[in-house]
């Protein structure tokens, strides 16, 4: 079995360590967090498994990367943190570990990633003889692997969109809902997630990543971004008020430009509230799902609802992106130690489990 470190314990170390704790190939060695308040706490706890794990959380990086594991989680943040978290993955690549991660937006298309940035994962490759794959987190798979299987079953295909709908509401992270996302604020707020180039760094590289597996150039990536303010206040279970004339809802697209045409999109429809603009995609139960348009002939939709956390939607697109990236584990310590994306690698079946008795 393979020896694994889950690095981080938010919203996607959680299921990072059930799903490392579920996968009969890996074993869960060690977990990392930087949080003075989880030091000691057992593993099993911070998964949210409901049962123990005899792990208790650490954070003695060298300690741990001392121990030459087989393969790190990496689910600590890159988002406002980007050169921290390459940092740390870096060290684990030295140690020899195959590392998984969403963390470093620059990585999605490692072929196109800014030269000073996979040079640096080349050389830790090559001194420590790890290996790094990446993939989103929002999810990855919708935006790489499954538009393109999809894209597959059209005989003529026009384009490709994908996208995320969901009610924020449910989202276990406040302080991005508020700031960095804008929900709540004023509408002359700038929100950092849809400043002018920000959504094309951060999925820029998943649409160049969907025109290499289809044989197409990029030729730009443009941005298009659309608000709309609350008619009444609304309140949260988890968040509190939302007042009315504040930001309730947020659609943008970073759209891949070929032939002239915005032809490959991701798309995002995100709400406070369900009552905010209702004229916009909304997902089947109004909770949030994933979607993959192909137009062409023939029109093809393919819409996938996952939950997790007693039904939570936010949880279940996260498990998903986790379930991707530990699924691959297995397939990157068989391969030579490298540089992999979602192209690369491929999606692994799942498992069938036990029952429980």
């Amino acid at each position: 079995m393979t020896s694994t470190v889950v690095w981080g314990t938010g919203n996607i170390g959680r299921a990072a360590i059930r799903a490392v704790d579920a996968h009969p190939a890996l074993k869960l060695s060690a977990v990392l967090v930087h949080d003075p308040l989880k030091l000691g706490r057992d593993a099993g706890d911070l998964g949210g498994l409901g049962r123990d794990l005899g792990i208790a959380a650490t954070g003695d990086v060298d300690a741990v990367l001392a121990t030459r594991p087989g393969a790190v989680v990496y689910a600590a943040s890159g988002d406002i943190r980007p050169d921290d978290a390459l940092a740390d993955i870096l060290r684990a690549i030295r140690a020899g570990a195959v590392v998984v991660t969403p963390s470093l937006y620059a990585l999605y298309d490692q072929r196109n990633a800014p030269p000073e940035t996979r040079e640096a994962v080349l050389a830790a490759v090559g001194e420590g003889g790890g290996s790094l794959f990446v993939s989103g987190v929002d999810p990855g798979w919708g935006n790489d692997v499954l538009p393109l299987l999809v894209s597959g079953l059209g005989t003529t295909v026009d384009a490709i969109r994908c996208q995320e709908i969901f009610d924020y509401t449910t989202y276990d992270q406040p302080d991005s809902v508020r700031y960095l996302v804008g929900m709540g604020q004023p509408m002359d707020y700038e929100p950092p997630m849809i400043a002018p180039t920000v959504p094309t760094m951060v999925w820029g590289g998943q649409v160049r990543l969907i025109a290499r597996g289809l044989g197409v150039e990029v030729e730009e990536i443009r941005e298009s971004v659309a608000r709309r303010p609350l008619d009444a206040t609304v309140s949260t279970v988890s968040m509190g008020e939302f007042e009315a004339g504040t930001q309730g809802a947020l659609r943008f697209e970073v759209q891949g430009i070929v032939e002239g045409e915005p032809r490959i999109v991701i798309e995002h429809v995100t709400r406070i509230h369900p009552s905010c603009a209702p004229d916009w995609p909304t997902p089947p139960d109004g909770a949030g799902a994933h979607r993959v348009i192909i137009e062409g002939s023939p029109r093809i939709e393919v819409t996938i609802e996952a939950v997790d956390e007693a039904g939570n939607r936010s949880a279940g697109g996260n498990a998903t992106a986790v379930a991707r990236l530990v699924s691959a584990i297995d397939w990157l310590m068989a391969a030579e130690p490298g540089l992999y994306d979602a192209l690369d690698v491929p999606l692994r079946p799942g498992r069938l489990g036990r029952r429980p008795a």
